[in-house]
């Protein structure tokens, strides 16, 4: 009798386990799907054949293609395509791991005002003119040391007793109001010239990637992701309380200081890239949660590929609104994120 019950047990966890899996490969080749839409589509629009013969070309594999074709996915249409993919998935994994440790849907590196953090740090080293350094090492720096510094803020407070997780979101959401501020103020007193520089910050915007830049923020990016996993096991059981996790050996303080740094990482070297993304951070986790609940070793993946899907998408669009313009792609995640926010708040009233 007990055998039995627990041969179903495992059946139906296996069972779970394979839909789960269904979810991930389907939202991965929707996120294929559109990944080659953000190549095709663009100022000119390319042929499909041509553009996957392209892209093979370009992964090593030697296949006759169009030259004009090949240089247009190879030098600008294929890093711009990655960095999306790229940006999207760890902006994805950054609302998950901050809604883990928060234990509220509403928490993403943005809703937190890290991503403004970050984006008035790398303005404001652009307005000092970068200390010396050169701007691709002092950029990064200063959204980094920013972005670090509003995340010991907020671990500060949550280390603090009788701070809900909802007075952190408060928290964050005043960081974020507050760096918003501190960067227009860059952006009044700075000349045109750089004023317009920063302007790329305040939108967001694929358009500067290179493979320079998609090879290192993939490198941070993927190394944060592998330590993250690693503690998939850890993050699980810190979703059933504090108290429970620590009865099950997990160092709850070391743990959040972990991820904080690593979700921070994340989020400095991103933003100092493509500058501020809203919305993704919070749209992802949740889509992933409905579709494959809180086991961490299905969510954080599948987190990652929701939210690579949703910019890759938005960036799509963003070349489609304003045909043979690039329209900035923080205004079309907004416009995305928005409704979906608000339906946030509705299914949670109920």
């Amino acid at each position: 009798m007990q055998s039995s019950a627990m041969c179903a047990a495992i059946e139906a966890q296996r069972a779970s386990e394979k839909k789960r899996w269904r979810a991930i490969i389907l939202i991965g080749t929707l996120l294929c799907l559109s990944f080659i839409g953000d190549i095709v589509t663009g100022p000119s629009m390319l042929n499909v054949s041509q553009v996957l013969y392209a892209v093979a070309n370009t992964l090593g594999f030697s296949v006759n293609v169009d030259s004009t074709t090949y240089i247009i996915v190879s030098n600008l249409r294929m890093p711009i395509a990655i960095m999306a993919v790229v940006v999207g998935g760890s902006l994805g994994v950054g609302g998950a791991e901050m809604q883990t440790l928060l234990n509220n849907p509403m928490a993403s590196p943005y809703t937190l005002g890290m991503a403004a953090a970050a984006g008035f740090g790398a303005a404001l080293m652009l307005y000092i003119g970068s200390l010396g350094l050169e701007s691709q090492y002092a950029i990064p720096i200063g959204a980094f040391i920013w972005c670090m510094l509003s995340a010991c803020f907020l671990f500060s407070l949550a280390r603090m007793r009788h701070i809900s997780s909802g007075q952190l979101i408060l928290a964050g959401i005043s960081l974020l109001f507050l760096f918003q501020s501190l960067l227009s103020l860059v952006q009044f007193v700075a000349s045109p010239e750089l004023s317009q520089q920063i302007l790329f910050w305040l939108f967001g915007s694929l358009a500067k990637a290179s493979w320079s830049n998609v090879a290192l923020v993939s490198l941070v990016v993927l190394t944060c992701c592998v330590f993250l996993m690693r503690d998939s096991w850890k993050l699980t059981a810190l979703r059933l309380g504090e108290e429970r996790a620590k009865s099950l050996g997990v160092d709850v303080t070391k743990l959040r200081l972990k991820i904080l740094f690593l979700v921070a990482l994340m989020t400095a070297t991103v933003t100092s890239f493509v500058g501020i993304i809203g919305f993704i951070g919070i749209v992802a986790p949740n889509i992933a949660r409905m579709m494959v609940g809180e086991d961490q070793r299905f969510f954080l993946p599948l987190s990652f590929v929701v939210g690579g899907f949703l910019l890759s998408s938005a960036s799509v669009l963003s070349k489609m609104i304003v045909p043979g313009a690039l329209f900035p792609i923080g205004i079309v995640t907004a416009i995305i994120g928005v409704p979906f926010f608000f339906w946030l708040i509705i299914a949670g009233r109920r």
